[in-house]
């Protein structure tokens, strides 16, 4: 293994809502493979935020998997549920700067993309509790990138999410926010993910501006889908995978990735990711939103 990179700092970033299934091997694979490969760092974040929608032990089943199937990370895990200060000190600096609204308004209120669109930003002092913060975003706001493993972006985010919660209205804090405080705290450089998140980085990208933060390099892969054209999601009922055929799992993740086939002799996880680290092909991967389990023959 090379030695790392300072250049390069990776991670991948699941929910305990329930163990890895085929989706997200291939996501941790595939940051895996990208960090490696460019001789980083590559680290393990768990986005244990929404204690309500967690699944009991899944955060312990989701790191032993990973183990499993030799993806074993730099450091140590850094858990979100133990940062609410510095998600705090973020909020207070955006609100210091006059980002930041409160909003009381019910699911019913809410405008296209769950934006507030101007009620509660105008009444301020009739807001009241239970409310959630909210940041503004300008109207003409468009962010720009160029994405790793797509096409190059170019976002109207002023139009898509006028304004957008950064801290929820049960009291916990937000994705979108802990996501950012997070990467420039632990100073990632790149992000490998799913398609799937596409529509969050225009918002996190914002976020880094206002708050000054170094902007991560993006790279979004195509999710794997069920024959219903569903992505395979816990909430969609993808099997867990199996812990006792890494080498089987992870051939399957590097056929969907399009990446070289290792040779049939390797029969331990460790050779495969040895072989695939040096093989790593980002270009091959399918510069597409989704595609089919079907269509490559993996099993759902």
């Amino acid at each position: 293994m090379p030695g790392h990179s300072p250049q390069y700092r990776g991670r991948f970033a699941p929910s305990p809502t329930g163990p890895l299934h085929l989706g997200s091997l291939i996501a941790a694979l595939a940051s895996y493979l990208d960090a490696r490969h460019a001789g980083g760092a590559w680290l393990v974040r768990m986005e244990d935020l929404d204690p309500p929608r967690e699944e009991a032990g899944a955060a312990q089943r989701i790191l032993h998997s990973l183990r499993c199937h030799g993806l074993c990370w730099d450091g140590e895990v850094l858990w979100q549920g133990t940062r609410a200060a510095a998600y705090r000190e973020a909020l207070d600096r955006l609100a210091a700067d006059g980002h930041l609204f409160h909003c009381d308004c019910t699911r019913a209120l809410l405008g296209p993309g769950g934006a507030c669109a101007g009620r509660c930003a105008p009444r301020q002092d009739q807001v009241r509790a239970p409310y959630a913060t909210r940041v503004q975003v300008p109207a003409d706001c468009r962010i720009r990138f160029q994405d790793l493993l797509q096409d190059a972006r170019d976002e109207p985010l002023g139009s898509q999410f006028p304004d957008f919660v950064v801290k929820r209205k049960d009291g916990l804090d937000a994705y979108q926010l802990a996501v950012v405080v997070d990467d420039a705290f632990q100073g990632i450089t790149h992000i490998v993910r799913g398609s799937d998140l596409l529509d969050s980085t225009p918002r996190q990208v914002f976020l880094q501006q206002l708050l000054g933060y170094p902007i991560p390099a993006y790279g979004h892969l195509p999710v794997i889908t069920n024959q219903q054209g569903q992505k395979f999601s816990k909430q969609n009922h993808a099997p867990a995978i199996d812990d006792q055929q890494p080498v089987v799992n992870l051939r399957r993740a590097l056929r969907f990735l399009h990446q070289p086939a290792p040779p049939s002799e390797l029969d331990s996880a460790a050779a495969l990711l040895d072989f695939a680290t040096r093989h790593w092909a980002p270009a091959r991967i399918p510069r597409a939103m989704a595609v089919a389990a079907s269509s490559l023959g993996l099993q759902e």
